[in-house]
């Protein structure tokens, strides 16, 4: 079919306010002076639905089941992460207008404008996808997307193991973590698995402990009975309604937590977030934005400044409220991988360092001087220096 007849279509159905089904479609054909055949109308049928309603030639993309990123960098530049790193795909949009539509339609759906006035919005759909989109002349050579695909299954330890992104040594310490109830950040870049891996720990919790989550964008898919989620949202156009992290963290702290979970600490919310751990709330966890678990405490540091803490008061917080750093990266194939286990110490300038306890080499975790802080902290009777059970 011509792209003018489709567009004739498309447009008959927009201004008579009708869905793209088959008797619709096949009248707005015949208006047309156009008869196709039941197959070739239900072909159309889907490409107008997913052009109306969907992604449009994203569709396809977001429906395949090991995609976690779909980028559009204009209308013929396509790409998708698997997680083992960017592939370019075939799909092609006909022209960076249609691109732009697109962008345009999805941020309305959530009820964000995309406009000259506004060139880029970054916005949750209803099913939970992140959209990110900037439009000419912000964005030089065309419309550019990103869509963040949310996860269709929770991960378990073991699926990480045996997918290569941790190994049994480290695998045991991160268990560790969770059964002694030590407070810890997984760290990383993005796309490197933090919310992968954290999902993944809080389906070890014990079952008759009661998670409350707090996220940015709800992305943590625990496998666990007594899991709530609390999330943020934005202000609408007329810049009411705002509800940030930093008051949902206080609201979970009356919400009878046995952990308190920050999908990802960003802002102003790391000062309740440290608070409540130095305050009896053991085993919080959440994951924070860092190119390495040396950077940790001065990402935390300038976080807890713009919350209006000094320096040394943050130090202080994180020192005695945060017990361990799991760092994630890419390795040279693109597979999301445990970097290290890193224990925080406080040195004689009163800051925190982070001191590696396992770092990944050549595909495991092997010991590293902070080993005797992290078992020590883990209570290590049953651990030796390998991860080893010994109890």
């Amino acid at each position: 079919m011509s792209a003018p007849l489709l567009d004739r279509v498309r447009t008959r159905l927009i201004e008579a306010h009708a869905d793209a089904t088959p008797n619709r479609v096949a009248s707005a054909l015949r208006a047309e002076g156009v008869v196709l055949g039941d197959d070739a109308v239900l072909g159309l049928v889907e490409s107008l639905r997913q052009e109306l309603i969907g992604a449009g030639p994203l569709e396809p993309l977001l429906r395949t089941g090991d995609v976690t990123d779909v980028l559009v960098n204009g209308p013929n530049n396509v790409w998708i992460d698997r997680g083992n790193g960017i592939e370019r795909t075939d799909v092609v949009f006909r022209c960076d207008d249609d691109v732009r539509k697109l962008a345009q339609r999805l941020a309305a759906s959530v009820g964000r404008r995309l406009d000259d006035s506004t060139p880029f919005v970054d916005a949750r759909l209803p099913d939970g996808t992140r959209l990110h989109a900037v439009i000419p002349p912000i964005a030089v050579a065309g419309t550019l997307i990103s869509i963040r695909v949310p996860q269709r299954r929770a991960f378990t330890l073991a699926d990480l193991e045996s997918m290569g992104s941790i190994d049994a040594t480290g695998a045991q310490w991160l268990r560790c973590l969770i059964e002694q109830r030590l407070a810890f950040v997984i760290s990383g870049g993005t796309g490197s698995g933090k919310t992968t891996i954290l999902s993944a720990l809080l389906g070890l919790v014990p079952s008759d402990e009661r998670i409350v989550m707090i996220e940015d964008s709800a992305e943590l898919m625990p496998d666990h009975p007594h899991a709530v989620r609390l999330q943020s949202r934005v202000a609408n156009v007329e810049g009411a309604g705002l509800i940030t992290m930093r008051e949902l963290v206080r609201q979970a702290l009356r919400m009878r937590p046995d952990r308190i979970v920050v999908g990802e600490v960003r802002g102003a919310e790391v000062v309740e977030l440290l608070t409540a751990l130095n305050t009896g709330h053991e085993g919080g966890c959440g994951t924070v934005h860092a190119n390495s678990a040396a950077d940790v405490p001065a990402r935390l540091e300038a976080l807890g400044l713009t919350a209006g803490l000094d320096r040394l008061a943050v130090h202080a917080l994180v020192a005695a409220g945060l017990d361990a750093v799991v760092h994630l990266q890419r390795d040279l194939t693109g597979r999301r991988v445990v970097e290290g286990i890193y224990v925080l110490e406080r040195g004689a300038d009163q800051l925190v360092r982070a001191v590696p306890a396992l770092r990944r080499h050549r595909g495991q975790l092997l010991p590293e001087p902070g080993l005797g802080r992290l078992t020590d902290r883990v209570g290590g009777d049953g651990l030796d220096i390998y991860g080893n059970d010994i109890s």
